[in-house]
């Protein structure tokens, strides 16, 4: 596979299936007419019901602004108290001590299935800029990737190939908030989620099948079991239509919203012939805390780093979502760190290093059967974690019945402090991930941390919960508008002095300035970062 040949116009589809984004003569090779006739099924099937779940979201949130709280629900109730469990997990699947996540780039999945982990998500979500070549590349990447042989050679000449023993698969499909415009059947841009699910599913699933192990997929995003039942009436005629046995699909939910920590029995129960699980997504769900809770004054929480999983509202969730997961005997997954080794600094690196232990054994020791990281130098520091307090292959014999987690413990606020640096990181963070996600890049490394969607929107909604709350720093002061105007102003030339604009590209550090500085001033919140994001990416990438 080679990307040397000129775009050329794409060939037609069946009646009503059109591709609306530029034709590259390798697409043919994943862009079938089979292929996509199955995603028009799937997305005839299952659209408007998507659009509707949407549209529920909407009328939720408007209830929270105006002082609802999220709630466990009273008609779900013999759900929580029943003594259901999944379905068993395959055998791949009963050890998950460190996974590794990361975008669907070449490289970079070759990296991550050699890296040791037990498992790999490759990730069309958060550490992906879904410009349409990365979409439609990342499918020829797995492709190859689950027959192993992609293989890539670097313009200095270095070759990657895979190893013998190569991680577990997992796929994370986009949200279903988020469209792939570049795709439409019966006139209308279709689902990003179904598109990645169905395109990844129909070139992969048998094949997977037939090496041992299965579909597995991550599931971004959700905020209710009514979400979650729409992605298992989807896996089941999926499974119909390919002819592949039901329950072969498996797939971990993220709870990374705030509402979905109240339906964590009930998002089991609707998967549970296809669950592997749930994961802390701990970047997201701080991002979501605030969203959620967006219009209570009482809610502003502290600088970004110090809402640790420790703390509060944190570590009443992942220890709930452990005792759910034991519960009903499949696993709870620990959260990601997003530290990266420093290089040419030895004690800066150990502090990062010593940062990432505290986590891991934190997460082992309340019994997680598994964790993440987000560079393969950090691995091997998660298994040894991993490898010296679980002697197992997992904990789900650790029932932690002794955890009692109150809807007031789920809402709780962190203490903390609220500083100029905390909002000037904030302001750098933001502006910089943006302006690469503009240039096709979603995920970059910035000081000492491994930045993606997630991450980046916390920084954007905590400087929007400040200044719209006029909250007070450490010293006094509010944020004012006056205030992040002048702090813009200063950290904009402080990028500037330190190169961004040669690294992400000008045009693209302005339009990202631009989204940055309106949806943190905007009097009302924007629900996703990457939704306006997505619309200049289609001008600018």
């Amino acid at each position: 596979m080679t990307s040397e040949a000129p775009p050329s116009k794409s060939p037609a589809f069946g009646a009503g299936v059109a591709v609306k984004g530029p034709w590259h003569p390798d697409y043919a090779e994943v862009l079938t007419p089979d292929a996509l006739a199955f995603v028009a099924r799937l997305v005839r099937a299952f659209g408007e019901r998507r659009e509707g779940l949407l549209e529920r979201r909407k009328a939720v949130q408007a209830s929270w602004r105006q002082g609802a709280r999220p709630h466990f629900l009273p008609e779900t109730k013999a759900i929580r108290e029943g003594s259901w469990t999944v379905a068993p997990l395959p055998a791949d699947l009963q050890d998950r001590r460190v996974e590794i996540t990361g975008p669907v780039d070449r490289k970079m999945i070759i990296n991550a299935l050699n890296s040791g982990a037990n498992v790999f998500m490759a990730d069309f979500e958060d550490a992906n800029s879904p410009t349409w070549d990365n979409v439609v590349r990342g499918q020829l990447n797995l492709r190859d990737a689950v027959r192993r042989r992609i293989a890539f050679t670097a313009e200095g000449g270095k070759h990657y190939a895979l190893n013998d023993k190569p991680a577990v698969l997992f796929v994370r499909p986009r949200g279903w908030h988020l469209p792939e415009r570049h795709v439409e059947i019966d006139g209308k841009p279709i689902s990003g989620s179904l598109f990645d699910f169905a395109l990844f599913f129909f070139h992969n699933a048998k094949e997977q099948l037939s090496r041992g192990t299965g579909p597995y997929f991550y599931l971004p995003k959700m905020q209710s079991h009514l979400e979650a039942r729409l992605w298992n009436d989807v896996f089941v005629l999926a499974q119909d239509t390919l002819g592949i046995p039901q329950g072969s699909i498996k797939a971990t939910v993220l709870i990374e919203t705030l509402p979905a920590a109240f339906e964590m029995d009930e998002i089991l129960y609707e998967l549970r012939e296809h669950s592997a699980g749930l994961n802390c997504g701990r970047w997201d769900y701080i991002f979501s805390f605030i969203k959620t809770l967006q219009s209570d004054t009482r809610v502003v929480l502290p600088d970004r780093g110090q809402v640790t999983m420790d703390k509060a509202f944190l570590n009443a969730y992942s220890q709930l979502l452990i005792q759910t997961c034991h519960r009903r005997n499949v696993h709870a997954m620990g959260g990601m760190a997003a530290f990266i080794p420093i290089k040419g600094d030895a004690a800066a690196n150990e502090a990062v290093l010593e940062k990432v232990r505290a986590d891991k054994l934190r997460e082992v020791k309340n019994g997680h059967d598994g964790t993440w990281v987000a560079h393969p130098g950090l691995v091997p520091i998660a298994r040894d974690i991993f490898d010296a307090n679980m002697k197992g292959p997992n904990q789900l014999a650790n029932k932690r019945e002794d955890v009692r987690i109150t809807e007031a413990d789920l809402l709780k606020v962190p203490s903390g402090t609220r500083t100029e640096e905390g909002l000037r990181h904030n302001l750098r963070v933001g502006i910089q991930y943006t302006a690469a996600w503009l240039g096709g890049l979603g995920c970059v490394p910035l000081y000492n941390l491994m930045e993606d969607a997630a991450t980046a929107e916390i920084s954007r909604a905590q400087v929007w919960q400040w200044l719209h709350h006029g909250a007070s720093l450490e010293d006094g002061r509010k944020v004012t508008p006056e205030l992040f105007q002048a702090l813009l102003r200063e950290e904009m030339a402080r990028l500037e002095k330190e190169g961004a604009s040669e690294k992400y590209g000008a045009a693209h550090v302005q339009r990202a300035r631009e989204l940055f500085e309106r949806l943190s001033a905007s009097p009302t919140f924007e629900d996703f970062l990457t939704l306006p994001a997505y619309a200049a990416l289609d001008s600018t990438a």
